[in-house]
């Protein structure tokens, strides 16, 4: 009885732990961009004039404007057109119903690399790309229709007369140039006015500067928490043309205006990175992921008390950096990331995540008893052997599993090792740029609230079962030995 009441009393305290995780604002929830409905289809020039890593360019700045956006079927659907001398629909409006789908596949788009069919292009977007059989809403008024023309030169055909068909259609035409682009031409592609539907800029390089533009242009509110511009760790308040962070209650806004200390007295927290050090993340990425690390440290309450931190690194093999509780101070952690060195072979998630349930966790690498286990993992690819087993046991045991993927991770696998509800315990973004971005959700959902209150009732509440347990156990013995010493007398 006694193993069953603190059964149930456990499953309180978890519960308790699991509202703080969770329990974020409602504004704070969801992406960063309330957007209009919108049918977005962006329509690239992979002609032979834009090289490879400039294409990749391009891809990395298609990622970042879709990154904010709330995509799903009743929001934004997003398809791309790829053209040169031909045409190939990537994807239509209606493929992609999640953004992690959606900016996978993003990056699997291979240039064509031949001539340059402009014209041809707008008129496939007018055929097909904005039909509704391709997922395009015809039939909702309400619902914008909008293309982004990405081009670097000029084209071999006509565009006068096809644009003005798509903008009489009712299709908003945004043009970029890059380059040695034919201006004269953007102008003839692009909706009135002009100044807000022409841009160009002289490489590739530079492309990503218009990303906040077209993040504003379908958002519905424009201030800058709404878009998700700012650095506010928990709340942001705008304030005009500006904004203020805020912390929520139990938290302090810390000096730098912008971070939150956890809630005082906060509880207990084992957490565990377990960081993808393969090859393929590449050593400059590798110092944005260690960046990644600590900027969620810092929103930690670490102390001998309340939260540790382990990390483990993992490619072809694992290996532990430092185990939980080696550290009680930020600084110490941080600097012990900082000179983390990068492993750079295969990924085998399946084997770190087997070593996450065998060995992170365990008295003997500084885990304490009955303290919430939290993990970390932070992959960029596909993994090079099974990961169902031990992601399975990991969530059997307890354990709060989040998944981070970046670039070529896939989806499938982050979604098997991420707790339940799935959706708010994985993140994918394309780019290591903007992890930091995921680093920001993080804390807030990592960090374990409790009610000092409601816990020391808790707490008392077991103790006087306990003792009342106690005490009907010694009755009974007493009752037991009184029965004994009866029957005895009747057998005599």
């Amino acid at each position: 009885m006694t193993v069953i009441i603190s059964g149930i009393l456990l499953l309180v305290l978890l519960l308790c732990q699991e509202q703080g995780v969770t329990g974020v604002p409602p504004q704070l929830r969801g992406g960063q961009c309330r957007t209009k409905p919108t049918d977005l289809v962006f329509i690239i020039d992979s002609s032979r004039s834009v090289r490879p890593s400039e294409f990749e360019q391009v891809k990395v700045f298609l990622s970042q404007v879709i990154e904010p956006l709330d995509v799903g079927p009743n929001t934004t659907r997003i398809g791309v057109v790829n053209y040169a001398s031909a045409v190939k629909n990537e994807f239509s409006l209606k493929t992609h119903r999640t953004k992690a789908s959606l900016l996978q596949a993003v990056r699997r788009i291979e240039p064509l690399s031949t001539g340059t069919m402009t014209g041809l292009a707008i008129q496939f977007a007018i055929n097909r790309a904005f039909s509704e059989v391709e997922g395009a809403r015809v039939r909702s008024p309400g619902v914008n229709k909008v293309a982004i023309i990405v081009t670097d030169g000029r084209p071999q055909d006509g565009v006068k007369d096809v644009a003005a068909r798509a903008r009489a259609l009712g299709i908003e035409i945004f043009a970029i140039g890059v380059g040695r682009v034919d201006m004269h031409t953007l102008r003839q592609i692009a909706s009135e006015p002009l100044d807000e539907h022409v841009d160009y800029v002289e490489s590739y390089s530079v492309i990503e500067k218009l990303t906040k533009k077209f993040q504003e242009a379908f958002c519905a509110v424009s201030d800058l928490c709404a878009t998700g511009d700012h650095d506010c760790q928990q709340i942001c308040v705008s304030t005009g043309a500006s904004y203020t962070c805020a912390c929520k209650e139990g938290f302090t806004l810390n000096t730098d205006g912008k971070t939150c200390s956890a809630c005082s007295g906060g509880a207990a927290t084992d957490l565990v990175f377990l960081i993808d050090g393969s090859k393929s993340v590449r050593p400059e990425n590798f110092e944005l992921v260690k960046k990644f690390i600590n900027q969620i440290v810092e929103s930690l309450d670490v102390s001998d008390r309340n939260a540790h931190v382990g990390l483990v690194q993992y490619s072809s093999s694992v290996r532990q950096e430092f185990p939980l509780g080696r550290f009680n101070s930020k600084k110490d952690i941080k600097t012990a990331v900082r000179k983390m060195s990068y492993m750079e072979k295969g990924t085998m998630t399946g084997q770190a995540l087997k070593y996450l349930v065998d060995n992170s966790f365990a008295i003997s690498s500084g885990g304490r008893p009955g303290v919430p286990k939290v993990a970390i993992v932070f992959t960029d690819g596909r993994s090079q052997d099974y990961i169902n087993d031990a992601a399975k046991k990991a969530k059997e045991l307890g354990y709060k599993m989040f998944a981070v993927g970046v670039g070529n991770a896939v989806e499938d696998e982050l979604k098997e090792i991420a707790s339940e509800p799935v959706s708010e315990h994985y993140f994918y973004t394309a780019d290591f740029k903007t992890i930091n971005q995921i680093a920001k959700k993080l804390q807030s959902k990592i960090c374990v609230e409790e009610d000092p209150c409601e816990c020391e009732a808790i707490v008392k509440f077991q103790t006087k079962v306990d003792n009342l347990i106690r005490a009907l156990t010694q009755k009974l013995e007493a009752v037991t030995r009184k029965l004994a010493a009866l029957e005895n007398r009747i057998t005599v």
